[in-house]
């Protein structure tokens, strides 16, 4: 029986697997400028060059579109099945303590590094699956496509362009979420902000503010500056706040660029806000940065103005303890799909304008009509102007369909626990893929520290996984119509 085969031959590899997954969490494939070839700079372009390196390695015929994506089929026979993993990386702090994001590092059964559970990890996991069956010879009627990407994190463009060329396989999986499998991903409203500022600084006031970077990570760390106020009053409300929410604040002289218009011999601080960075699919696993920010400046003895108004608007619609939308009025809830979530993400504040973003997670059920259109309204009821982006809708694969009941198979007879579809809040590389699922790596009860410090994957769990993935794609592959 092939089963027995693939234990022995992945277990007999699992050195391999870690030295070729090393090579990829060296690649510090973060997004970055766009240059000739390279849509999304030097790193993701870098880290596709070894991802097909590694699957021309071991036998996949492989082809790169563009610097979008790299696929390598299994054979040339038709297509029954496409895995989707990416490369490409969330950006990094300089709090790692275990080892330095890019410096893989093996502690205590994990491998600790950037990118190791999400999603460089999982796509070695996916490609030793395919190795181990080319390499052990099991028959195969339909062939598989591993494809990897470089934008997942920052919109999935490379996918686009992919599927603008390629249609899409009978079936579909991406090893990027948690097993047993994901039927369900949630939808996603990503709404920017804005506004303009007329009346500018008066004191005591906020000359900044600023966190976050991308939407889809709860902010760690924030900063503003405030002119006019005894360092005495700050700190006491700070202290208060950290009592009450475990963010941390550090109070200090604002730098001669951070004082640039503020008038001469005002006092000037710069109050530096440290919080816990998670997934803004799970915002409730965090300490939102730039909430607690706003909840501080809220605190403050501020004169009244334009951008205090707007800063003040924004603590009582996103308030630092609301993490499901109930201040905006679009909380709502699903049996199989969960309640909605909310992260304010990216805030850029001056004394002459603001600009904000926001990342919600939308349960089936919602629409525009009951989650865009009154965020919109009471945005503008506070003068704030939202952006007129898309609302991406709900996604379902059913759960009693040969292909997730298959998956889920392949789960169990590993791991002999009774295995159900779950849903997400997380959007993947399939959440626009007719019959796409998330199918792995990562299970609930273990945080990897995805998009935070310290990110790993435990080993054992990673040689599983490509047993597991190997299982279902011959299953899928041999069986399935």
């Amino acid at each position: 029986m092939y089963r027995e085969r693939i234990d022995a031959y992945i277990d007999s590899k699992k050195d391999e697997m870690l030295s070729d997954l090393a090579l990829l969490v060296r690649i510090n494939s973060q997004k970055g400028a766009a240059s000739d070839g390279k849509p999304f700079g030097e790193g993701p372009a870098a880290a596709l060059a070894e991802g097909e390196a590694l699957m021309k390695k071991y036998g996949l015929i492989t082809k790169n579109y563009d610097n979008y994506v790299v696929t390598g089929d299994f054979s040339e026979a038709e297509k029954g099945l496409d895995v989707l993993a990416h490369l490409d990386v969330v950006p990094v702090t300089e709090d790692w303590k275990v080892t330095q994001p890019f410096e893989p590092k093996i502690v205590d059964g994990k491998i600790y590094g950037r990118g190791t559970a999400d999603d460089k990890g999982p796509a070695i996991a996916a490609l030793y699956a395919l190795r181990a069956i080319k390499e052990l010879g099991i028959p195969m009627k339909r062939s598989v496509r591993l494809i990897l990407g470089s934008d997942e994190e920052c919109g999935s463009s490379d996918l686009a362009y992919y599927y603008n060329i390629e249609k899409e396989a009978p079936y579909s999986f991406t090893p990027d979420a948690d097993f047993p499998v994901i039927n369900i991903e949630k939808g996603r409203l990503e709404g920017s902000f804005h506004a303009e500022l007329a009346d500018g600084l008066k004191l005591p006031g906020i000359v900044s503010a600023k966190s976050g970077d991308k939407a889809n990570v709860v902010p760690q760390r924030a900063r503003f500056v405030v002119a006019g106020l005894e360092k005495s009053v700050i700190l006491e409300a700070a202290e208060q706040l950290n009592r009450e929410t475990g963010v941390s604040f550090a109070v200090e002289e604002a730098s001669a660029q951070e004082t640039v218009g503020c008038p001469e011999g005002a006092s000037v601080y710069a109050v530096d806000v440290r919080g816990q960075a998670a997934h803004a699919s799970t915002p409730q696993e965090g300490k939102n940065a730039l909430t607690a920010m706003l909840r501080l400046i809220s605190r403050l003895p501020l004169a009244e103005s334009e951008g205090q108004k707007v800063l003040a608007a924004l603590d009582s619609l996103f308030p630092y303890e609301d993490v499901c939308g109930k201040a905006l009025g679009i909380y709502r809830e699903d049996a199989e799909s969960g309640a909605l979530t909310l992260s304010f993400s990216i805030l850029d504040y001056t004394a002459e304008k603001m600009s904000g973003t926001f990342d919600a997670r939308l349960p089936i059920g919602c629409t525009e009509e009951n989650t865009k259109v009154p965020v919109t309204e009471k945005l503008a009821a506070c003068g704030i102007v939202m952006e007129d982006v898309p609302m991406v809708k709900p996604h379902c694969v059913p759960g009693d369909s040969a292909f997730v009941k298959t998956l889920l198979g392949s789960y169990e007879r590993y791991t002999g626990v009774k295995g159900e579809p779950l849903s997400t809040g997380g959007g993947t590389y399939v959440h626009n893929l007719e019959r796409g699922v998330a199918y792995g790596c990562a299970s609930p009860e273990v945080d990897n520290h995805m998009h935070g410090d310290d990110e790993f994957m435990v080993i054992d769990a990673l040689t599983m996984s490509a047993k597991i993935f190997a299982d279902a794609i011959i299953k899928i592959c041999n069986k399935l119509d």
